[in-house]
């Protein structure tokens, strides 16, 4: 069953541990892409599970509305990109590991009895066609059994789908570029991985995995380091972006300056401060309500920390602030913590952007004979 029709699946494995990895396998080097509507970021990576190694680093702004509807839109524009990236960073491998967003699949948690790998297909045939509201020929399944209840006799099992058009957006730009593409995963688990690669998790902690996007932000809340929900909020850093620029009539660079804490001179300290608070306050608000309404309202567990990644993590007091209106610690996420970067790799601009990095990494630890 493969949801990218490109070597063994989609995602194969979304939620593997990493201790699964020999640390002697993956010498090869691959390139994990993430292709967001803002910012297009390449890393080429060597080894595999908890050794891994960057050997080159690029990112380049999206064009413009090239990234549409969770869909590349414009392929050629996308590949020119991703062409430009290999060329001018000297990258040699040509085998891609990518994502698409968590809003464009569908995620489905089950218990069934435990069964044959041939009867699990036609259970997952028929799941599926149950709760996916599109024709099952235009869509790609992938699933995994992430537990077994009951001494072995029930198992837990996560069934993504996604629209086959959808995929096929991300592997022909891939292609288009001269690449290869072989494994698609989602960046809600890629972001689980990177955490995993990371940080350790107390066996009765609730994490949440916050990663601020553009357009959208992805949620992940692990418990005893396992995925028990994955959701988003259609909000970003581009929405604090455009009020800036909308309420104070600057441009989008001059906004990017505010909200990392610069100042500009034509506009007034306290005026922009007030502006820049409410439009963060809004972003705040989204994410609070979607944590209280996905986890708060359905489990009597506390959540015990949360992590953020996302180029917007740079705005100013973004975290503390989002840790005082849900008082639980909120911590900004190092995905470099425990990977070693080549010397020609580590750069001011990768450690610059190191915490818009946590999907990338998250799939730098995927490999297509994940099993």
């Amino acid at each position: 069953m493969a949801l990218a029709d490109i070597g063994k699946g989609f995602g194969k494995l979304l939620t593997r541990s990493l201790s699964d990895f020999n640390p002697l396998r993956g010498e090869e080097s691959y390139l994990a892409a993430d292709i967001g509507s803002a910012t297009i970021k390449l890393l080429e990576i060597r080894g595999g599970g908890g050794h891994l190694r960057v050997t080159a680093f690029g990112a380049l702004p999206t064009p413009p509305g090239a990234v549409q509807s969770n869909t590349i839109s414009d392929q050629q524009a996308v590949a020119d990109i991703l062409k430009a990236l290999v060329e001018s960073k000297k990258m040699r491998a040509n085998k891609v590991i990518t994502c698409i967003p968590g809003p464009a699949v569908i995620i489905k948690r089950m218990q069934l009895p435990t069964q044959s790998p041939e009867d699990m297909e036609t259970t997952i045939a028929y799941e599926a066609g149950n709760f996916i509201p599109e024709d099952l020929e235009n869509v790609s399944l992938d699933y995994q059994i992430t537990d077994y209840l009951d001494e072995g006799k029930r198992m837990e099992v996560l069934l993504v789908a996604a629209k086959r058009d959808i995929v096929g957006s991300y592997t022909d730009t891939i292609r288009a570029a001269g690449l290869v593409p072989v494994v698609v995963d989602v960046d809600y688990f890629a972001l689980e991985n990177m955490f995993e690669l990371n940080y350790e998790a107390e066996a009765d902690q609730v994490i949440a995995l916050v990663n601020i996007g553009a357009r959208y932000s992805s949620i992940n809340i692990l418990k005893g380091g396992k995925s028990t929900f994955t959701g988003d909020v259609p909000v970003g850093g581009r929405d604090v972006s455009e009020a800036l620029m909308r309420e104070l009539g600057i441009n989008a660079d001059e906004a990017e300056t505010l909200m990392s804490g610069g100042s500009l001179r034509q506009i007034p300290a306290d005026q922009a401060e007030i502006v820049l608070s409410s439009a963060t306050d809004g972003l705040i608000d989204e994410i609070h309500h979607a944590l209280g309404f996905f986890w708060t309202a359905a489990s009597d567990e506390a959540i015990s920390n949360i992590y953020l990644s996302g180029g917007s993590t740079r705005m100013v007091a973004l975290s503390e602030n989002l840790s005082q209106r849900l008082e639980v610690p909120v911590h900004v996420v190092d995905p470099l913590a425990r990977v070693t970067v080549d010397r020609q790799a580590d750069t001011p601009a990768l450690r610059e952007q190191a915490a818009s990095l946590a999907v990338a990494i998250g799939l730098a630890s995927r490999r297509p004979d994940d099993k």
